[in-house]
């Protein structure tokens, strides 16, 4: 569906992105920016900005960057017409129909097909459960004490012993083979042709939080490796972005999250009633999950296994919910293995219990690393005081930190200033407060002269749209023309004609271009690291320097075309003579 500009300018005007991105990621006011870590690579110093005034995201470690709608397509992964769709529907927006013609069918988004292919395929699992031939798959779920309740509630279903049959009966409902390979569901091989490799396994549909399934976990009947089998990564399926049971967990409001290892772990505690539990899909847990649970809480109980791996995992997890700014708590399984077996054995009061008596994670970290130790040998004994002084400078804010601090002490014997001297000590030998390098000017040498001119003409946009009163004062001197690279001046173009009708809307410029590392470099445009300088006269010296460069690199440019472009002499001679008057110009920045 096509939608007009205006449509399209009105939707994002109306969905403001500090709103919509915090829904998704942590952030915290930090001067006229929101700074958070970043949710598309993996950080623990937050260098994730977004802008109020600009309604734009840049990350300045791995360079992403755009507005809302370039948002929710990266981290939603969204076709741009369904990231309209959805900003639409936030704001309340009405979207024209689109015709039900056979024009319109045939542009149906591929990625509904592919959900299409998923659902028949639980479908297929499902009734294979219940026919003679899912016996094998039927008895194993009875033997784990799962009720037919829930075998349905979760969709639970068997692949048979043939690899064939999926891709038959998928083929039959009208899905082409490349579909059914695209979606994760079959391979082709010269020996067997296409099929698929779940075959004697019950089946595990995941579903996304609108009940849309998304791919399939599969657990060997038998002696067969893997033991479980999960879908690979395809259009629909981020395995980093989503979590089994949220679908149904998000709405159970009990104040907190609980996060298993395991599907199985996940459907023995719904059946117990709680139906806060979640479990990370065949891979360890990552931000991006831990990012999408603080949407729905602020507090997240962790039931891992109560073995060394558990034990491990959790510890690696805390690090996560701590960088999302969620508060972990750890469930104690012993003497059990993990929920699934805890449930059988002692039943739902006494997991409750467990509950209600989660330990705190930092405790919990203590407690593990306590382990490593010899406390009878007063060497070791110091070492581990010195390894809990390294542990609590990981809290920022002073009060937090003390108030550890004073627990640990009082929960170790340690006499809280000496423990304080320790931490105060490994922070001064660490560096971890170190003094913030300021450049003098706000132009840097560089080897190479076209990147320091781009440089340049970034520092200058950037500028611009920090403080859109400039151009007033330096329109005379620096035209779109002076951006020598051609993104670079069509976003100049459209930038100054904003600036010059006051209709100034940097995130709107983002939507000219469709390609994403274009969106990401117009982004980087208005993202440029100012130079942080100290007093007025410094500021006005570094952004007159900029001015120069922008200017004498046009200059330069222009003169190096003459004889092979015939605007080429009017440009040189207007840079020139705007050169001279801008060299000794002084331009206030009040």
């Amino acid at each position: 569906m096509h939608y007009s500009e205006e449509l399209i300018e009105e939707i994002r005007t109306r969905n403001n992105i500090v709103d919509v991105v915090a829904g998704y990621v942590r952030l915290q006011k930090r001067g006229s920016n929101h700074w958070g870590l970043c949710p598309f690579h993996n950080e623990k110093s937050p260098s994730f900005s977004v802008s109020d005034s600009k309604q734009m995201y840049y990350c300045f470690g791995c360079g992403a960057g755009g507005n809302v709608y370039t948002f929710l397509m990266n981290y939603e992964r969204m076709s741009f017409p369904e990231a309209v769709k959805a900003l639409a529907d936030r704001a309340g927006v009405q979207l024209p129909q689109e015709e039900d013609s056979a024009e319109a069918r045939q542009r149906e988004n591929r990625r509904a097909r592919l959900l299409e292919v998923n659902r028949e395929a639980a479908k297929f699992f499902y009734y294979q459960l219940r026919s003679p031939r899912g016996a094998v798959g039927y008895q194993y779920l009875q033997k784990r004490e799962l009720s037919d309740e829930t075998i349905h509630r979760f969709g639970l279903g068997y692949a048979g012993k043939n690899g064939s049959e999926l891709v038959q009966y998928l083929r039959g409902k009208g899905f082409e083979d490349e579909l059914i390979k695209e979606v994760g569901l079959a391979s082709h091989s010269e020996r067997s042709g296409l099929t698929s490799q779940f075959w004697n396994r019950v089946m595990f549909p995941i579903q996304d939080i609108n009940h849309r399934v998304i791919g399939f976990g599969g657990r060997v009947m038998g002696d067969g490796t893997p033991k479980y089998l999960n879908s690979p990564e395809t259009p629909v399926f981020d395995k980093r972005r989503n979590l089994y049971g949220l679908n149904f967990a998000r709405t159970a409001r009990c104040g907190n999250m609980i996060l298993c290892e395991g599907y199985m772990d996940v459907i023995a505690m719904h059946q117990a009633g709680f139906t806060q539990a979640v479990a990370s899909l065949g891979t360890a847990f990552t931000p991006e999950q831990a990012n999408l649970l603080r949407r729905y809480t602020e507090n997240v109980l962790l039931a891992y296994d109560s073995d060394g791996a558990g034990v491990k995992a959790a510890l690696r997890g805390i690090g996560i919910l701590r960088e999302a700014g969620l508060v972990g708590k750890v469930i104690d399984m012993r003497p059990y293995k993990d929920p699934d077996e805890f449930m059988k054995a002692l039943g739902r009061e006494a997991f409750q219990e467990r509950i209600d008596q989660a330990e705190n994670s930092f405790f919990f970290e203590v407690r593990i690393l306590e382990g490593q130790f010899d406390m009878s040998d007063p060497e070791a004994k110091t070492r581990f005081h010195r390894e809990i002084a390294k542990k609590l400078c990981q809290f920022s804010e002073d009060v937090e930190r003390d108030n550890y601090l004073q627990a640990i002490a009082d929960k170790y014997l340690i006499g809280v200033e000496n423990l304080r001297k320790l931490v105060n000590s490994y922070a001064a030998q660490t560096g971890l407060e170190r003094p913030v390098e300021r450049p003098r000017s706000g132009i840097h040498p560089k080897n190479d002269p076209e990147e320091s001119a781009k440089k340049a003409q970034r520092l200058l946009m950037t500028w611009l749209t920090d403080e859109p009163a400039l151009y007033g004062k330096i329109k005379k001197y620096i035209l779109p023309e002076d951006f020598t690279e051609e993104i670079y001046r069509r976003v100049a173009e459209r930038l100054f004609r904003e600036l010059e009708e006051g209709n100034f809307q940097p995130a709107g410029i983002i939507s000219m271009f469709e390609d994403e590392e274009e969106q990401r470099e117009v982004a980087a445009l208005f993202h440029t690291s100012l130079p942080q300088l100290d007093t007025p006269q410094e500021r006005e010296k570094a952004f007159h320097d900029i001015l120069l460069s922008v200017k004498k690199n046009s200059y330069e440019y222009y003169t190096g075309k003459l004889g092979t472009d015939v605007n080429a002499l009017k440009q040189a001679v207007e840079g020139r003579k705007a050169l001279e008057e801008l060299a000794k110009t002084h331009i206030s920045l009040d």
